[in-house]
């Protein structure tokens, strides 16, 4: 019965792991490539590279083995590190403009003040 319970639980802690790895990935290749550098981080390409492969690792294998605990350390760096310093930027790093009504093509129009 106690080995039961802990197959339930590793199979859940693999889902949620699986889930974290995916949402990282997905923010990731919604952000903007210009916003990696802006950020001095790596290149959003790379990011996609380390973040698709922890990915694939937590679908394929077992949590108990060593892929997946070395993808979750590269999905925790992302999400510690890297998110929150393209978060910082103006805009937030996102692919979707959301300037002000007032803003031009080329920044923001101010009637000339």
């Amino acid at each position: 019965m106690l080995l039961q319970g802990f197959a339930g639980f590793m199979s859940l802690l693999s889902l949620a792991l699986t889930v974290f790895s995916g949402f990282a990935l997905i923010d990731a290749a919604t952000r903007r490539e210009d916003a990696y550098r802006a950020a001095d981080k790596k290149t959003k390409p790379f990011w996609l590279i380390i973040l698709g492969i922890a990915f694939v690792v937590t679908l394929l294998f077992p949590l108990l083995s060593l892929l997946p605990i070395i993808g979750l350390v590269a999905t925790i760096v992302y999400m510690v590190d890297v998110r929150p310093a393209i978060r910082s930027l103006p805009g937030g790093g996102r692919n979707s403009r959301r300037g002000s009504s007032s803003d031009g093509p080329y920044g923001p129009w101010n009637g000339g003040r």
